[in-house]
């Protein structure tokens, strides 16, 4: 018995839905269709004129008053110019261009990490952390991209003197320090 209700229940609600389907077509389609056309004709596109283009003005080259930028003259001593060191302080850098590179002056100061100190037949060596590795520094040695010497070693800080170029573009003398880092838990 309820599997009768329930099969006259399934048969009445498809009826209802086909009775309400063909009810939506017919004539309320003509009403859509005048509103539809209605608006169309009250609507009206509003597009301003577009501007005339300017008139091309052509100027004339004239390459014997400009410089030539494809002249080997001219970038020979552009690299002479940007290759040697600039202004009175290029005696600071003499030694600096001639030596070998040490192996941390190739990092960044900001990525090393001073992690500790320990003295080694009674000289002062600083223990340098840099990707992953731990370093080995006494005075004398160079860090950092700057031309930096270690010029003192501290139980908490090791000192730099570094070589830079200020805002005139000569070669001055800066100190900087790295302090020694302790590991936070």
């Amino acid at each position: 018995m309820r599997a009768r209700n329930l099969q006259g229940l399934l048969r009445l609600g498809a009826v209802l839905v086909v009775a309400g389907l063909l009810g939506c077509g017919g004539a309320n389609q003509d009403d859509l269709t005048k509103w539809i056309s209605q608006q169309k004709n009250q609507t009206r596109p509003r597009v301003p004129p577009l501007a005339e283009p300017k008139q091309f003005q052509p100027q004339a080259y004239a390459p014997a008053s400009a410089l030539d930028p494809f002249s080997s003259q001219q970038l020979t001593q552009a690299l002479k110019r940007d290759g040697a060191p600039a202004g009175t302080g290029t005696a600071l850098l003499a030694g600096e261009l001639t030596r070998r590179k040490e192996a941390l002056e190739a990092v960044p100061l900001d990525a090393m990490a001073l992690v500790g100190t320990m003295v080694r037949a009674g000289q002062p060596v600083a223990l340098v952390k840099s990707d992953r590795l731990i370093y080995q520094i006494r005075p004398g040695h160079h860090l950092g991209q700057n031309y930096g010497r270690v010029v003192r070693i501290t139980e908490t800080e090791l000192t730099l003197r570094e070589v830079v170029q200020d805002a005139t573009g000569d070669w001055v003398e800066r100190t900087v320090s790295l302090q020694l880092q302790e590991k936070l838990k």
